[in-house]
């Protein structure tokens, strides 16, 4: 079998079902791997104790699928057709929702079509081992993506495009076959540090490094329970993730605007006003988040995360009516959000 040909094949089929590019990748990873223990031995993982339980099977793919020898990572970018982030971010009775959860929920999308690139090398090649992902498994995917030459990890840690800059997703193939591995890029942050400067938590605390605990996207999406009250204010108006760091970006002039439909923006997400969203009931949170990446917050993270948003809300009555409406809600952690949005709001002259 000729490999290299082979490899050139499947980047083609790869193209045809909607990804913008694909490369090879070599599974030994020792460096990322010390990274990541380093990482987690600094608790900077907070409360996503998965991360610690995978151990180092996130950095050899040989142990979580047997015989891998090389993997395949495809990249698909989802910048949407939506409302300007900085005019959102800028208006705080707005609430900022990341832009990759905007539509439809990237693991689906991204599942089906791998699934249908897996099946093409399976009829391709025969009895060849193979198993697909989308951040549905421990696995370094950055890492692989990088050494796969789809770009390079930033000082955001987010990887990067010279061409395209980061709004993208990822998903892999682990294989058996000993397909021809890509060269890596070279990277091109230099001395710029402006995802470090913008960052309202402050949690990117070096070059390349990142504290989970004190990420927006962290605290408003794994975080279960109360956020910390350091960092409330921070949060401004994200109600659902951060991408302060990748909206400062230079490199992310150059990113185009996603032709997938499934990316398209649904129920006005893009800029929805807080007081509306917070009258949702769980029913309604149920059906407008259905197939959407949202939902795997729940309702009561939603609620506590736009009481947050309330509470920074520039003051109003309708604000203080909405968040009076759910004062005494069934959830201890939504109470407690509201009664400190309810005393922040309270803290700050109202127009007459």
């Amino acid at each position: 079998m000729d490999f290299t040909e082979l490899a050139a094949t499947i980047k083609r089929w790869g193209r045809e079902l909607g990804f913008q590019k694909l490369g090879i990748a070599g599974i030994d990873l020792p460096a990322d791997e010390q990274r990541l223990l380093d990482w987690l031995a600094a608790g900077r993982h907070g409360e996503m104790g998965y991360m610690e339980r995978h151990g180092t099977r996130r950095s050899r793919p040989a142990e979580l699928v047997p015989g891998t020898l090389r993997v395949i990572t495809a990249r698909m970018d989802y910048w949407p057709s939506a409302a300007s982030p900085d005019a959102v971010l800028a208006d705080g009775a707005l609430g900022y929702v990341s832009r990759y959860a905007l539509g439809r929920d990237y693991h689906k999308v991204l599942r089906s079509r791998l699934a249908q690139l897996a099946a093409r090398l399976a009829a391709e090649v025969g009895a060849a081992g193979y198993r697909a992902f989308t951040d549905s498994a421990p696995i370094l995917e950055k890492a692989l993506a990088r050494d796969a030459g789809l770009g390079w990890i930033g000082k955001h840690t987010n990887l990067l495009d010279r061409h395209d800059g980061s709004w993208f997703f990822l998903g892999e193939i682990l294989t058996d076959l000993p397909l021809p591995v890509d060269a890596p890029v070279t990277p091109h942050c230099g001395s710029c540090t402006a995802c470090i400067d913008v960052c309202p938590t402050r949690a990117i605390v070096a070059p390349y490094e990142l504290d989970a605990r004190r990420c927006i996207s962290y605290l408003t999406i794994e975080l279960d329970g109360p956020i910390p009250e350091e960092f409330r204010a921070a949060l401004g108006n994200r109600i659902y993730g951060c991408d302060d760091c990748q909206l400062v970006c230079p490199w992310n002039r150059y990113a185009k605007q996603s032709a997938e439909p499934d990316f398209r923006v649904r129920h006005g997400l893009d800029a929805a006003a807080l007081v509306d969203l917070f009258r949702w009931t769980e029913a309604q949170f149920l059906e407008r988040t259905e197939g959407s990446a949202i939902r795997r917050i729940g309702y009561e993270r939603w609620l506590r995360n736009i009481a947050v948003a309330l509470g920074n809300a520039p003051p109003s009555g309708e604000v203080m009516t909405a968040l009076e409406s759910r004062r005494d809600h069934g959830s201890a952690v939504v109470r407690e959000h509201v009664g400190w949005a309810l005393a922040r709001q309270r803290s700050r002259p109202h127009p007459a």
